[in-house]
């Protein structure tokens, strides 16, 4: 039904819109029969994806997303695109640790990334143009009785 098919979505870069990536996400998911629990995992890491472009791409609202479901067998990519300001991987690295601080002096951001890697089956960064983040998720198998 949706073997190698894709779908494009683009909406501006504004937190009410990363809802509508997410309700897409849902539906071609839940077709794709993935189970509940990898449909929550994909959610957030979409959103957190998202999220990053609204807050970091762009100086002003005028920016997009462009979201992208790439669905093949038993697997689906999301790419995650902003043509706006990039950033390097290395520059994360600087994040202070968390441990041993107050709840006050936690800033928040900088964990993005390692949500979505530890949600994700793959997460594939590039730069040049603006930001893609592509996630993959592989759909589990599961058994039928006999």
């Amino acid at each position: 039904m949706l073997k190698d098919r894709n779908i494009t979505l683009t909406v501006p870069a504004m937190p009410e819109y990363v809802d509508l990536v997410r309700l897409t996400l849902y539906g071609i998911a839940s077709k794709m029969k993935f189970t509940f629990e990898d449909i929550e995992d994909m959610k957030v890491a979409v959103s957190e994806a998202c999220n990053n472009a609204v807050l970091h791409a762009y100086d002003k609202d005028d920016g997009t997303i462009e979201v992208r479901f790439a669905f093949v067998k038993d697997e689906l990519s999301i790419t995650v695109r902003d043509y706006g300001s990039s950033f390097t991987i290395e520059e994360n690295k600087e994040t202070p640790a968390m441990h041993g601080k107050s709840i006050d002096e936690i800033q928040s951001g900088g964990l993005g990334l390692y949500l979505m890697q530890a949600l994700m089956d793959r997460v594939e960064v590039e730069h040049g143009g603006g930001t893609a983040v592509t996630l993959t998720k592989k759909r589990q198998r599961t058994e039928e009785p006999a």
